[in-house]
């Protein structure tokens, strides 16, 4: 069960969520709302008190047919004085090109797909920006299936940990934890060990530009609501170097990721949760 903190209306924010590169251009500039976390929510577990909201907001159920996304990301947000994420080891391939819809080629959904099912592991930097605007930065370890760790740099005392299983968030200044299972939110696309994007019943379009391959799912929460998750993936690479989560709120948590290595095995102590700290 998940707490109270949890399970107020907009789960806490989309933390890597484990971060992923998602739209940064000016469409998705925010005026003065909560602060998020990876995942779609505040990091502090409150509702949100803000009104302005994103215009990709939707709790309907995804379309038949999705239609292009709203906003299409022009360039994946780059932290100053932070070095681009570096490449895949794997060869990239010549881009197939989009369909004349704008939609994905199955080749090139394909080619996504085998590439990220190939990374079982990542480690590298993150920049988070909030609905409100703020700038979070940190450390990130993932190990697939289910694991991951999003240690925040200083001030922030906070810190997100999946195990597997569950999700804690950490905030060691007011000596909190709060869990939520890793089923109940949009980061369990992310460090499933095995994704297939062209059946998932959760992917509403795969679009394609000369710069970034776009995947938009929703994730329905009961008595919670829908989350909104945009993918980008790097055109010719397949890197994976940016998400966006929208809440059931409309709000956007950004994460972008930086000096990215793949398939370097994190200490597995990395994704312990101490759950005696509950009992405290």
């Amino acid at each position: 069960m998940m707490s109270s903190r949890c399970s107020a209306p907009r789960v806490m924010a989309a933390s890597l969520c484990l971060a992923l590169a998602l739209a940064s251009s000016a469409a998705w500039a925010q005026e003065a709302l909560p602060p998020g976390s990876l995942w779609g929510g505040p990091l502090d577990g409150s509702p949100s008190s803000g009104s302005s909201k994103s215009s990709s907001a939707s709790t309907a159920q995804p379309p038949a047919s999705a239609p292009l996304p709203p906003h299409r990301p022009s360039a994946p947000f780059k932290p100053a004085g932070t070095a681009e994420a570096r490449a895949p080891a794997a060869p990239a391939p010549t881009p197939t090109p989009a369909l004349p819809d704008g939609r994905a080629s199955p080749a090139t959904v394909a080619r996504v797909t085998d590439y990220y099912n190939s990374v079982q592991s990542m480690t590298g930097n993150f920049t988070q920006l909030d609905p409100d605007g703020t700038r979070r930065t940190g450390d990130f370890y993932m190990q697939k299936p289910g694991r991951v760790r999003f240690q925040y740099d200083p001030p922030s005392p906070v810190e997100l940990i999946s195990n597997g299983q569950s999700v804690a968030v950490r905030d060691r200044s007011l000596n909190t934890q709060d869990i939520t299972p890793l089923n109940q939110t949009p980061l369990r696309f992310l460090l499933a060990e095995r994704v297939d994007l062209a059946n998932d019943p959760n992917v509403t379009g795969i679009f394609q530009d000369d710069r970034f391959i776009t995947v938009t799912m929703q994730h329905q929460v009961p008595m919670l609501g829908t989350y909104r998750l945009l993918i980008l993936f790097d055109t010719k690479t397949s890197a994976l170097k940016q998400w966006v989560v929208t809440d059931p709120q409309g709000y956007d948590t950004q994460v972008t990721l930086s000096n990215v290595q793949v398939n370097k095995r994190p200490d597995p102590r990395l994704f312990v949760i101490n759950f005696e700290r509950m009992l405290q």
